[in-house]
């Protein structure tokens, strides 16, 4: 077709997802094993409005599989590399026990969980999850980062995502992602 290569939406997306890997990449040496998904949206599919600022504002149900046997907690960390200022981060999570596998849709915005789990400081300057707010026009690719890690963290609630990245290094075992999309016409 006069030299013009048709590029399939899965292969934009993964070069798109490594790029913002590699922008935010703290863990080269942790693999990439953990499967991380949503009931709510499938990996590269939009976010359902519920789930953002033009809906009810809750956190998406979240479930992992295949983490190492020796993580003693996870992390995870939701932000979206395509904001207009710079990433813009929507939930950072930590100190979950060893045993989860699950993050409930409606995760409350305590600064700790009755698990233990505690919760930090996102962009909106508010404890816990909330959801894509974009400004109108082009679409923002939400990631929900989750680390296997060979310890639970010394860290109060309240942390930012730039005190648990710092916290967790060194100490990340496995780690995954799962990318959502939200677009406001």
């Amino acid at each position: 077709m006069n030299g013009i290569k048709i590029v399939s939406a899965a292969a934009l997306l993964a070069v798109f997802t490594a790029a913002c890997r590699a922008d935010d990449e703290k863990f080269p040496g942790a693999p990439m094993n953990i499967q991380i998904t949503s009931a709510a949206f499938a990996d590269g599919q939009p976010i359902p409005a519920k789930y953002t600022a033009d809906g009810l504002d809750i956190s998406p149900p979240l479930a992992w599989t295949n983490a190492p046997a020796g993580a003693k907690s996870f992390a995870l960390i939701t932000d979206d590399p395509d904001a207009p200022k710079g990433t813009w981060v929507h939930w950072v999570i930590y100190d979950l026990p060893p045993t989860a596998t699950t993050l409930a849709e409606n995760t409350p915005n305590s600064p700790q969980l009755p698990d233990g789990t505690k919760q930090g400081l996102n962009s909106f300057k508010k404890i816990g999850y909330n959801g894509p707010a974009p400004p109108p026009g082009k679409v923002h690719h939400y990631f929900f980062k989750i680390y296997a890690l060979d310890a639970a963290l010394d860290l109060q609630p309240g942390a930012t995502k730039a005190d648990l990245l710092n916290a967790t290094d060194g100490h990340v075992l496995a780690q995954g992602q799962l990318v959502g999309t939200y677009q406001r016409k």
